[in-house]
Parts: structure tokens; C-alpha cells; sequence
């Protein structure tokens, strides 16, 4: 028995599983932060904005390294970067745990985003360069079903941890999961990297890139204290636009670029990574608020709001795999259009909640969210990375994830900057103008996800077309 299943032709699974620890860790440590954000919040005695900071200094330098980390994985070698992510993150994790203040917590945080992003592009980029195409597809579903596990454990974990003992013990689970995954790793997964041609970092790219995204979130958080045409929001504007442009001219002219903007000449590419970053627009900024909602308005304990969320969480699990074999016999383009509106009409029933509703009122909305999320996240992966070369797997990764991560750092400010506008101290009641604030955040919300269903339509190619650009190369353990 124990020489079947450690048979050369099973190796790939149980490569795939290594990656599922690191992966699993990311995902949860989201999930987790989320439901314990009350409890952070009235124990670090930190402000709404601290608050905020709390999830996007982890989400904001996720996003702005994943290129760096795609880039050094097809470098060094996939499983390299991948063990030195995970061990990052996981004292970063034991810091955060024993933080005393929102300055540490929040700067704990910022080490957290650097581990995982080198770990996240290396776990799909490993994927990518293990299982053969007729099988990438499930492997991705699994993928983002263990996601989506981990989502919805999390919660629940985190809900446990916050209200018997601590919410430090969030972040100290992490330490048990990344020693287990740094020894899977070693012992499952094989070395790859990109041996095309000559390779190096690009600097100039990396921080004008980081200086452009910080500034374009930092100006939108900025919105909640200081009004929208305030020296400060434009001056954070400016620099935004002034950094990205800077960026997209530097990977224009570089020898030898951190981003190949050539990729995005592919219209499957391009469009599945917009997609998901309005997914990630649309969706996390509204888990931030809703955790909020649910707790500060329906009254709900953390335990009650992680049980909460589990139909839409255990919705994905169950979904996302089959969703992943449907879109490599079908094609990624009508799923993810049926995925969009899923989500648009969520939203839409989130919008119709107050303090006076049930479990009952916002079940309809989870249940759809989940087939929807289910329906949009595998087939838009599945997309992104069966149009770029197998050798480009580590950058390809990173920019889908990259556009999830940032989608979702900028959801939560633009859903803050909208909940703010409603909010006005002093005068009337609080939770009422919260809750105006929050369902004005879900139409809008609600309006970027059908723009993606749109998008989907217009850009993804049907099955058949979806071909990476380049020479294929082997996978391993095929």
C-alpha cells in the first residue's frame, strides 16, 4: 500500500497536497483576521482606520510583491521560494500573535504580506509546471477548494480562539501549519524554474510599481478622514498616476522587465485578470463589512458571525473543483459570466439587510455568492494561466494573484471611502448611518461585479482557443 501510493505517477498529488499546506495557511489567516477585527479593535484599542490598516498592510504588500515573488520563483526555483515564503510567514505570524499595539500588529502584518507573497504565485505556478494540461484544470479546482476550506474553517477557528482564549491565537495557529508544510515541501515537491533565457530582477519596475499601488490605496483609506478633494487625497492621487505610468514605460523599454506586457496582448489573459480584480473589488471589500455589519449591527458573537459565513465557504468547496474539470472540457468564458451575475445578485440581497434582519434573511445571498465565487475564481485561474507559456508560470501566477490581492486591498478602501460618506459624527444615529453606508458600498459593489460578467463575455476565448504562447514543456510526474 505505502509503495502505491508514493508511486512515481502519484507524486503529483502529493505535490499538489505540499502546496495545499502553504496555501491553506494564507487562506486561513484571511478568513481568521476578519472575524476577529472587534475583538483587536476593542483590545488594541485602535480606530476604525487602524483597523483597516490591520487588514490592508497584510493585503497591500501582498499584492504589490506577488510580482517580485512570481519573478523570483521562475529565478531561484519554485519550491526555494515557496519554503522561504512559508518560513516568513510563519514567525511573522508568531509576531503578530504576540503584538501589544496596533503599530506592531499592523507592521507584523506588513512581514505576513511579504511571506505570502512569495509563497502564493509559487503554489499555482508549481501546479502549472507539475500537471499536464487535460488535468490542470481539477488541479486548480482542488486549489482553489482548499482555498475556499480553509475560508471556511477560519472563521470558526478564529470565532473559538477569539472569544475562549485570546484573539493572539489566531495567528499563533499558523505555527504548527507552516512547520508541517515546510517538511511537506521538502519531501514533495521537485525543483523547477524557468531556464529559457537569461533572468534578472527588476528594480526600477518593483518600486515604481509599489510606490503607484501604495499611493492609490493610501488615497482612498485617506478619504475617510479628509475629504475626496483635499490637498492630501489629490496629492496621493497624483503620485498614483504619476508611479504606474512610470511603471508601465519602464516594462515597456526593460530588456529584460519584471512584467512582460506583451502577455496582456492576449485578450483570455488580459480579461481574466481583469475580472478578477473586480472580483476582488467587489467581494472582499464586503466580507470586511460584512463581518462588521453582522457583529456591530445583527449583535452576532465571533463564533456566530464564523458560522455565519459557512454555506457561501463550504458552497466554494464543494463547487470549485467541478467548476475547474467543466472549464477544461467547456471553456472558462460562460462560467464566469454565470459567476458574475451570481455575485451581482448577492450583493444585491445583502443591500436589502438592516438590523432588524435574520440568519434567514441573509442565507439567500451566502448560498448564491458561493455558487457564484465557486463559478468565477477556477475558470478565471484556469484562464489566466492556459494563456501564457509554462516557462512565464511564476509571473503568470503572480499576476492573477496579484490582481485578486489588489482588487481586494482596494475594495476594502473604496467600500470604506463609501460606507465614510454616510457616516457623520455628532449627528443622528451611528448604526442607522452605517447601515445606508453599507448597502450604498453593496450597490456599487453589485454594479463591478455585472461590469465582469460583461467583461467575461467580451474577452475570454471559447475552449479550444485557450493555448499558452510559446513551447510547452513537460510536466513533471505526468
Amino acid at each position: 500500500m505505502r509503495a502505491r501510493l508514493f508511486a512515481p505517477e502519484n507524486r503529483k498529488w502529493w505535490t499538489l497536497a505540499a502546496v495545499a499546506f502553504g496555501l491553506f495557511m494564507i487562506m486561513l489567516d484571511n478568513t481568521v483576521v476578519n472575524v476577529a477585527l472587534p475583538s483587536m479593535q476593542r483590545a488594541l484599542k485602535i480606530d476604525r482606520a487602524e483597523l483597516e490598516w490591520v487588514v490592508n498592510a497584510y493585503a497591500l504588500t501582498f499584492g504589490v510583491l506577488l510580482l517580485t515573488g512570481g519573478k523570483l520563483a521562475d529565478l531561484l526555483g519554485r519550491r526555494a521560494i515557496f519554503i522561504s515564503g512559508l518560513v516568513i510567514f510563519t514567525a511573522s505570524s508568531l509576531a503578530c500573535g504576540l503584538a501589544n499595539g496596533p503599530e506592531v500588529l499592523i507592521a507584523a502584518r506588513t512581514v505576513q504580506g511579504i511571506g505570502a507573497a512569495l509563497m502564493n504565485p509559487a503554489t499555482l505556478s508549481i501546479i502549472t509546471a507539475t500537471f499536464p494540461p487535460r488535468q490542470r484544470g481539477m488541479a486548480i479546482g482542488i486549489w482553489a477548494g482548499v482555498s475556499a476550506m480553509a475560508l471556511a474553517i477560519g472563521p470558526l477557528v478564529g470565532g473559538v480562539l477569539t472569544e475562549k482564549i485570546s484573539w493572539g491565537w489566531i495567528f499563533f495557529i499558523n505555527v504548527p501549519i507552516g512547520v508541517v508544510g515546510i517538511i511537506a515541501a521538502r519531501l514533495f515537491i521537485d525543483e523547477t524554474r524557468d531556464t529559457s533565457h537569461e533572468q534578472r530582477l527588476d528594480l526600477p519596475g518593483l518600486v515604481s510599481s509599489g510606490v503607484g499601488l501604495f499611493a492609490l490605496t493610501y488615497a482612498l483609506i485617506s478619504t475617510n478622514h479628509h475629504a475626496w478633494t483635499s490637498a492630501q487625497v489629490l496629492s496621493l492621487f497624483g503620485v498614483a498616476a504619476v508611479a504606474l505610468t512610470v511603471f508601465v514605460l519602464l516594462e515597456l523599454h526593460q530588456r529584460i522587465p519584471m512584467l512582460d506586457l506583451s502577455l496582456f496582448r492576449d485578450p483570455t489573459f488580459a480579461g481574466s485578470n481583469a475580472v478578477m480584480l473586480l472580483v476582488g473589488l467587489a467581494m472582499f471589500g464586503i466580507f470586511f463589512f460584512n463581518s462588521l455589519f453582522i457583529q456591530n449591527i445583527l449583535g452576532y458573537s465571533a463564533i456566530q458571525t464564523g458560522a455565519t459565513f459557512l454555506p457561501m465557504t463550504v458552497l466554494i468547496i464543494l463547487v470549485a473543483p467541478q467548476a475547474g474539470r467543466l472549464s477544461d472540457r467547456l471553456g472558462s468564458r460562460w462560467l464566469m459570466a454565470f459567476g458574475m451575475l451570481l455575485v451581482t445578485v448577492s450583493l444585491v440581497i445583502f443591500s436589502t439587510l438592516d438590523a432588524a434582519s435574520s440568519f434567514w434573511n441573509i442565507l439567500p445571498g451566502l448560498v448564491i455568492g458561493g455558487f457564484g465565487m465557486a463559478l468565477v475564481m477556477t475558470p478565471t485561474t484556469a484562464a489566466a494561466m492556459g494563456s501564457v507559456p509554462i516557462a512565464k508560470a511564476g509571473v503568470g501566477s503572480a499576476v492573477i494573484n496579484s490582481m485578486r490581492q489588489v482588487g481586494g486591498s482596494l475594495g476594502i478602501a473604496v467600500m470604506g471611502a463609501v460606507v465614510a460618506t454616510q457616516i457623520h459624527p455628532g449627528t443622528g444615529d451611528p448604526r442607522t448611518q452605517f447601515v445606508t453606508g453599507y448597502h450604498h458600498a453593496l450597490y456599487v459593489g453589485a454594479a463591478i461585479a455585472f461590469g465582469g460578467a460583461i467583461l467575461s463575455i467580451l474577452t475570454i476565448k471559447q475552449v479550444g482557443q485557450e493555448h499558452p504562447t510559446g513551447a510547452p514543456e513537460p510536466a513533471v510526474g505526468a
